[in-house]
């Protein structure tokens, strides 16, 4: 049993409790300063007081709506405009050298630019989620394009298809496990342009909790956040996998 896989999670949650007995513990004989390192149930008391009084879901629902929105938006012109470079030429030469270029870069580091040209309102947070998600989204599709089979596409062209057709019935289909299997990391950058965006300027969000709890030196509500994040995140990983295998059971 000990080594049996099925008993993975046991173990992993043990070695969890573990680290968190001797992270109480530790602090309680005060071998760890509470500015920096808060004991655990302190941490707990911050988050259950954060929903405690309701002052949390304000911030929860600026945060999903910006990461959310950003999301949608990211995978919906990551696609389009992917498919589209991928058969127009002509568009490659243009979209490809911009989006290597934002590629390249720390994408978040457009925070401020975004907060300078929208504001610190809602729009900023979701600008910042779609430029982060867009481009995984368009290289994905881009290459999962380029490398379909050129024998398929022959095919198709032989028997009367047209360019929709290819679409339809070759390129996209193809490309849907590798979107899907992206499908994860955007969840990640959606939340971290989201979080990112409102920790440089915002009145609601997570981002902003942080910040308020870094200014004000309340390292228990940042742990907490922290975690609060983790958990929301790892939640829609979950849903995100449940999806994925069901949309390509076929596969």
């Amino acid at each position: 049993m000990l080594l049996d896989p099925r008993y993975t999670w046991v173990r992993q949650l043990a070695a969890f409790a573990v680290l968190l007995a001797v992270w109480e513990a530790a602090g309680r004989a005060n071998m760890l300063n509470p500015m920096y390192a808060p004991n655990p149930s302190r941490v707990g008391a911050a988050l259950v007081e954060l929903f405690a009084d309701g002052r949390i879901w304000p911030h929860l629902n600026a945060t999903f709506t910006a990461a959310l929105g950003g999301l949608a938006l990211g995978i919906a012109v990551g696609i389009l405009l992917g498919v589209v470079a991928a058969i127009v030429r002509f568009i490659a030469e243009l979209l490809e050298p911009v989006m290597t270029v934002l590629n390249a870069i720390p994408r978040v580091i457009l925070a401020p630019l975004f907060v300078i040209w929208l504001g610190i309102g809602l729009a900023s947070k979701v600008a910042l989620s779609f430029i982060l998600v867009a481009v995984l989204i368009f290289f994905t599709v881009f290459t999962g394009i380029r490398q379909v089979d050129r024998r398929l596409v022959e095919r198709v062209i032989t028997l009367g298809g047209d360019r929709w057709s290819l679409v339809r019935h070759v390129y996209l289909p193809s490309v849907a496990a590798w979107v899907l299997g992206n499908l994860k990391i955007a969840v990640g950058f959606a939340f971290t342009g989201a979080c990112v965006g409102e920790f440089v300027a915002a009145t609601h969000g997570l981002g902003y909790l942080l910040s308020f709890a870094q200014s004000t030196y309340n390292a228990a509500l940042m742990f907490a956040l922290i975690l609060l994040i983790l958990v929301v995140v790892l939640l829609i990983f979950g849903v995100a996998g449940r999806l994925e295998k069901y949309l390509l059971r076929w596969n």
